[in-house]
């Protein structure tokens, strides 16, 4: 049986994160999730990248925006609005609940691991969704106009919008795997980087300690998030541009040389095969875009094939 861990943040992983577990048995993925982004709000303990996840593999997730959840209201914010409260970060009720609870947990000693194993249980998630680590990480993006800011308020409060000029993760010397995320890694036979933003969702995970040492002896393989130079949701361009990066499928590979062995880019950028090949790195040109269910079972199946041609090289 081939074991497979995905490394996933952001709308973009977790939809290649539902295709794989459509084709892989519980037994057979892990998807391990950033949580650069988590921070408290209101009290609340949030991670954003899990529940994205969470909620998708759930088929919770609200499809127009591929975050929050379906069905949702808003009545809490609302009323948070009303009473001059701080509003900028979107609480649904729904979405409000799961918050509840996970701080409840964590408040009783519970590590972030077991929380999220008992609200993905909830749920009905069945496959194995684990935090990168039971420590506190924090992105903090530094940008021109407004200084070094919390991601959630880069991301969402301002919109993205300021120049940004690097990225540091708070807390990350003395952040490491959980028990159970080690042992996936460790035990699995292929790492799926799943397409999310390189910057903030893959770097905050593979930045942990021993991860890159235990990458260096399994066959990995990364789906590219930009196509013909844009991304379909997030920053992830716009970042590479005001690092000085030419924002292509290229940037993405060489940001990974030396962690992969396979990269997986849109057929539109077929003309930068060359160039990743010169990287040391084999490419693989599909159609990447996904567009519905069929469209990332089609995506995770095909990056999964291409891995295990890799593994057998």
């Amino acid at each position: 049986m081939k074991k497979v861990v995905a490394l996933a943040g952001g709308v973009g992983g977790a939809k290649l994160a539902w295709g794989l577990a459509q084709i892989l048995s519980k037994d057979e993925l892990t998807i391990i999730v950033n949580t650069g982004d988590d921070f408290t709000h209101l009290g609340l303990d949030i991670s954003p990248d899990v529940d994205t996840v969470c909620y998708t593999l759930a088929n919770l997730a609200n499809p127009e925006t591929g975050w929050g959840r379906q069905g949702e209201s808003w009545n809490c914010l609302g009323e948070l609005k009303e009473l001059g409260g701080p509003d900028w970060f979107n609480l649904g009720d729904l979405d409000l609940a799961l918050h509840l609870e996970r701080t409840f947990l964590l408040q009783q000693g519970w590590s972030l691991t077991a929380a999220t194993k008992y609200l993905c249980e909830k749920m009905g998630v069945v496959h194995v969704v684990l935090p990168m680590s039971d420590q506190q990480v924090r992105t903090l993006v530094s940008t021109v106009e407004r200084g070094v800011l919390p991601f959630q308020e880069y991301f969402v409060k301002y919109h993205c919008e300021p120049t940004m000029t690097g990225v540091q993760f708070q807390g990350i010397e003395s952040a490491f795997l959980s028990e159970q995320a080690s042992t996936a890694l460790k035990e699995c036979d292929i790492v799926i980087i799943c397409p999310s933003n390189p910057w903030v969702s893959i770097s905050p995970i593979i930045e942990i300690k021993d991860v890159k040492s235990i990458l260096s002896t399994k066959t990995v393989v990364a789906v590219s998030p930009i196509i013909g130079g844009k991304t379909v949701k997030g920053p992830a361009a716009k970042m590479y541009a005001e690092m000085g990066i030419v924002p292509s499928a290229a940037a993405v590979a060489e940001q990974y040389e030396r962690l992969i062995q396979g990269f997986v880019l849109d057929i539109v950028d077929e003309d930068q095969m060359q160039q990743i090949r010169q990287c040391g790195i084999i490419p693989f040109a599909v159609n990447t875009l996904m567009s519905d269910n069929s469209t990332r079972e089609k995506l995770a199946r095909e990056t999964l094939d291409f891995a295990e041609r890799i593994k057998k090289v």
